[in-house]
């Protein structure tokens, strides 16, 4: 009996030697993605358009690092806030600890050369080394054209400096320690030929993030069938919204829409009284930023059309929102 307790005590032991190690390694020696790589952006007028149409219309990056104005449905940004950060996404909303974007305006970025703006956004690597957490979606922006990254640099650079200090983001136990795991090395692709409209669309879904919100997650992990919804967001207490199904499917998705519903769906939002569309407290609202991906050209909607019509079609009805 002496003999299998010294046994089980040895075990026990390594086993928690073992962890230790492991943990210890995940701490100091994660995320390993290289260095910042050192480049100068261009900053012509062609340039920082490119990434200002991107930044707001298609990657949105400042639909997370501005505010919005949650008494609109949709949100809509609230105007001088653009890049400013502070929009918090914590344990009340189901996220692994208190996350806050933060300000990305040349008051902040000041400090930042361009290579680790461009690390930061294609890996998930910050400035000094630290993991940044999966909501900003590095692993779509990392397969992207280099140049479409390097555009977003410049707009950024171009922004009006808001001076705003925001909180560091603090993952909760065990996450702190899982999201060094999350950074990896980013695989660049090129533009597609716009006359393929698949790729392209493809490429535009990778950009905008379809995939990540209109698939079913659970602590992190894809679990549902590409793009048939499902994604739950707790946007209060008292409010749970899932994404919808946009899989070509007739009776749960979008294979009964044509490309005009698809695209008119969008610029509807252009209209101002539907940006102005009030919402009470704890009513109906989404987290979809309608009002940014509504300044996507005609041309960008159709070949997201094109593309979500060829992905496979699954049927899985949503029960879209829940009090």
């Amino acid at each position: 009996m002496k003999n299998i307790r010294k046994v089980f005590l040895i075990i026990l032991g390594l086993f928690i030697v073992f962890v230790l190690v492991a943990l210890t390694y995940i701490k100091t020696m994660l995320p390993n993605v290289g260095d910042a790589p050192n480049m100068k952006v261009e900053t012509s007028a062609a340039q920082i358009e490119r990434g200002k149409y991107l930044a707001n219309h298609v990657t949105v990056c400042i639909d997370c690092h501005s505010n919005r104005d949650w008494t609109l449905y949709s949100g809509p940004i609230i105007s001088g806030t653009e890049g400013k950060g502070g929009e918090i996404f914590d344990q009340k909303y189901g996220f692994p600890g208190k996350f806050i974007a933060p300000n990305i305006t040349p008051f902040s970025l000041k400090n930042w050369t361009d290579g680790e703006i461009f690390r930061a956004v294609t890996t998930g690597v910050s400035k000094d080394g630290r993991a940044l957490f999966s909501l900003m979606p590095a692993h779509n922006y990392g397969k992207l054209d280099e140049n479409d990254i390097k555009a977003i640099i410049a707009y950024l650079r171009s922004l009006t400096p808001i001076e705003h200090k925001t909180e560091t983001s603090k993952p909760d136990f065990p996450f702190n320690f899982i999201i060094n795991t999350i950074p990896k090395p980013a695989q660049f692709s090129k533009i597609p030929d716009k006359l393929n409209k698949v790729e392209y669309g493809k490429y535009l879904v990778t950009a905008a993030g379809c995939y990540d919100c209109h698939t079913k997650q659970e602590k992190g992990k894809f679990i549902g069938e590409p793009f048939a919804g499902g994604m739950e967001f707790k946007l209060s207490e008292h409010l749970l919204v899932r994404s919808p199904n946009i899989t070509p499917d007739k009776e749960t998705g979008i294979g009964f829409w044509d490309q005009t519903t698809f695209i008119s769906k969008f610029k509807a939002y252009n209209d101002s009284t539907i940006k102005q569309m009030k919402v009470a407290p704890d009513g109906l609202q989404t987290p979809m930023p309608w009002t940014m991906y509504a300044g996507m050209t005609d041309e960008d909607l159709a070949d997201i059309y094109a593309y979500l019509q060829q992905v496979k079609s699954v049927k899985n009805q949503v029960v879209r929102f829940e009090n």
